[in-house]
This record gives C-alpha cells, structure tokens and sequence, in this order.
C-alpha cells in the first residue's frame, strides 16, 4: 500500500493496476486542485513482478500521440530511456509489388512512435505511483492540493454495490475482508474483467481463429529504426525495433501454425522466420522467449454503468495488426481524467452521470473507427484469392504515391486524428 490509510472512503477507485489503471492513477496524481483526490488502485497480483499479466515480455508500439500523453502526464522522461523510435513505417504484402512507406519527416515529427517493453512501462508507472512529493514541492504547493494513491495489492474484489450515492466495493487482502466506498469506480481489469461480470455488463466476441506469436529476434544488420508491416497469406508479421538492435516480432498465425512454430528449435525456428519475411534486415541471429496469445475483436456493450466508468481491455480489445490497443486505452485515460479533473474543480462529486455520459459519448467515434481500421486491414489482407491480392498491391501502391491518403494513414497510426484531449496536445490537466 503506497499511502496509510485512516479510512477506507475514496474519490475514485481503479479496478486493475495493470498498464491502463496505472496510468489513469499516475495522471490524476499531480493535478493541482483545492480538494485533493483520493485514489485507491485495487490489483490482484502482486505488481513489478513476472505475475503480473501487463509486465510481462510483450511490446507496447506507442504511438507519438501517446507519448505526447506521457509527456504531459510528466512520465516521458523516465520512459524515453527505455524507448526506441520507429522513424519510419514499411508496409507490404509478400510476393506482391505494393508498397506504403511512411516517414517522420513527411509528418514533421520526431517520430512516427516507439517501441517499449510492457515491463519497462509498468517498472516507471510502478516508480510514479508510490513517489512522495519532497518537503520542498509541498511548500511550494501549499495552496494546492494533489491526489493521494492507496496502492491495495494483492487484493481479489469480490463484491460491488452502488446507489445515487457512491459506489461500494468489498475486497480480499490475505483472506481478510475490506470494504472500501468512492465516488467514482473505474474498470481496468482487462478483457476478462471482474467489474463487467459483477454488473452483468456484456460483450461482443468476435475470435478471429488467428494467434499472435510473439517474440524477440536480433538481426545481422541494423534495423535504422524502421517498423515492418508484411502482410502473408496467414496473417499480418510485424518486426518492430526496439533497444540494442533487437526486434519485436508479432506473427499472426493460425493456432495449428503458432504451436508448431513455437515447439521448433533455435535455429529451425529462425530458418522459417526468415522465410517468411526474408533478409531485408540479414540473417537472424537469436531468437527470445516464444509466447502465443489469442487475436480476437471484443466491445463492451456499455462504457459507463451508474458510478462506473470502463477503459483500455476491459471496454475494447482488438487486433494487433496495426498497433493500435493500448494507445486507444491511453486515450480514453486522457479524455476521462480530463473530465474526472474538471468536474472536480466544481463539485465532490467526480461519479456524476452528465460526465460519465459524456466519456462515453465522446470516446465512441474513436472507437469505432479503430475497429473498422483494424478489423479492415485483417479480413483484406489475411485473403489469398489472386484478384484480391492484386487490389491490395494496387491499393499500397496508390497510398504511397498520393500524399493526402498517405498523411490521412500516418495520423490514425500516429493517434492523432479527431479531437485531441489536453493531455494529447501537450497540455497539463
């Protein structure tokens, strides 16, 4: 627990600690305001640890929109270490001539995005959440007031309960029961969430009969900072680059395809990679820990329910295809602590319903259109009929030659098309 407790009464209580609940905790927690927050992140595994599902081995491609959130939460300068660029994007579909290539100088960014390990970004939000503010920043701070985060870890919720009121929680720390009330509940407990089944909220399941197998590989040359999307005939392969010239490799695969792959030795494996993408970054040399995960398209059928608010996995996860899951969890982060800070400098009261409705209603579009970008990408270029396949290499070919398509593709993989919260334009809540 990162604070001592002398009630068990909160503002806002955040069901999950993963990557998406600590990064709406760690960006309400230095907002200036007259009546603090009281956050309490309630998580059941034991954090910076190998238990827990969001610091595991993945990567997160983060979008530059994304780290334009970081940077105004004041987390990017701790992340840039541990961060490398993707200068550029190369998009094509094997054994077909189109190409798309999008670059930073033709968007007049530092960079199209980058690539962190989930650990290394759960390690920082970790470091933020228990940071205590020096005697020095409260002096100067005095007639301001920032938030409080009860950190409650291991903890099992087993019950939720709300009325016009509050929002009334109950959980299990070593067997022993807390009860624990706020304003608000946030749900980021992923796509199995416990919130979401507690009020019967339900969901859409599309599977997509497709794994990703990911890994981490070290090529013979350097990878110059550029992202590899390749589209095959069993799906999307992404190399991504990451620090000390390794890349991070998602193969879209079906699940009879991934499992033998992934029983294959060192040197087999590396040889069908290599097949597969082929040599524009040499001959591999090392293979990481192979890992396999189920691609499917999921919608929670509600955003917000009374006092509840839904975000990241538990509201919507999607394909990885285009890299798009955890910056439309950062963007429903930034739009909702905007709101929550907001309401608060007018009212003690964060869980009202005119805001939640709000959240909800304004994070639809950008939804929306997420799925139908990524759901796209799959259903056309996961197709080996041969006129589809030359429409695809024609289509590639058209985006890389007419500049206003190719700009209209680089915002949406940048995160920066529709409305920007302040957070996403470089502005402090």
């Amino acid at each position: 627990m990162s604070e001592v407790v002398t009630d068990n009464c909160f503002d806002l209580i955040i069901i999950g600690g993963g990557l998406a609940g600590a990064s709406l905790a760690c960006a309400l927690k230095d907002v200036r305001l007259d009546t603090a927050l009281k956050i309490a992140v309630i998580e059941a595994h034991q954090l910076n640890t190998d238990s827990q599902p969001s610091y595991d081995d993945r990567t997160v491609a983060l979008s530059y929109g994304s780290r334009c959130i970081f940077d105004s939460m004041g987390l990017w300068s701790s992340l840039a270490p541990v961060a490398e660029a993707i200068d550029s994007i190369h998009i094509s579909d094997r054994g077909h001539f189109g190409v798309t290539r999008l670059s930073k100088e033709q968007e007049g960014v530092e960079a199209l995005g980058y690539v962190l390990e989930n650990r290394s970004i759960g390690q920082q939000l970790y470091v933020a959440m228990n940071e205590k503010r020096s005697e020095a920043e409260n002096h100067v701070q005095k007639d301001n007031l920032v938030s409080t985060i009860s950190l409650f870890c291991p903890a099992e919720l087993k019950s939720l309960k709300q009325d016009e009121e509050q929002v009334s929680i109950e959980i299990l720390i070593d067997g022993e029961p807390t009860s624990l009330t706020g304003k608000l509940l946030v749900a980021a407990d992923g796509n199995n969430s416990q919130v979401l089944q507690l009020l019967n909220i339900g969901s859409s399941k599309k599977s997509y009969d497709q794994v990703a197998l990911i890994t981490n590989v070290t090529p013979g040359k350097k990878h110059n900072n550029v992202a590899y999307e390749r589209f095959t005939d069993t799906g999307p392969l992404a190399f991504l680059p990451m620090t000390k010239n390794r890349c991070s490799v998602v193969w879209t695969l079906s699940p009879e395809q991934a499992e033998y792959l992934y029983a294959l030795g060192e040197a087999d494996f590396l040889q069908q990679l290599q097949q597969r993408f082929g040599y524009r970054l040499g001959q591999f040399k090392k293979v990481g820990a192979r890992h396999i995960y189920p691609l499917f398209l999921q919608s929670a059928s509600q955003m917000v329910h009374g006092r509840v608010a839904v975000i990241g996995n538990a509201a919507h996860s999607v394909h990885p295809v285009a890299g798009q899951g955890f910056n439309l969890a950062l963007r429903d982060i930034a739009l909702l602590s905007e709101l929550i800070v907001e309401t608060r400098r007018t009212s003690d009261d964060i869980g009202q319903q005119a805001m939640l409705q709000h959240y909800a209603s304004l994070r639809q579009q950008d939804i929306k259109n997420v799925y139908r970008f990524t759901d796209t990408l799959v259903k056309t270029f996961s197709n080996a009929i041969t006129p589809l396949a030359h429409m695809r290499s024609l289509s590639l070919f058209m985006v890389d030659v007419l500049p206003g398509i190719k700009h209209q593709l680089a915002t949406q993989s940048m995160g920066l098309n529709g409305r920007l919260t302040r957070l996403n334009r470089g502005l402090r809540l």
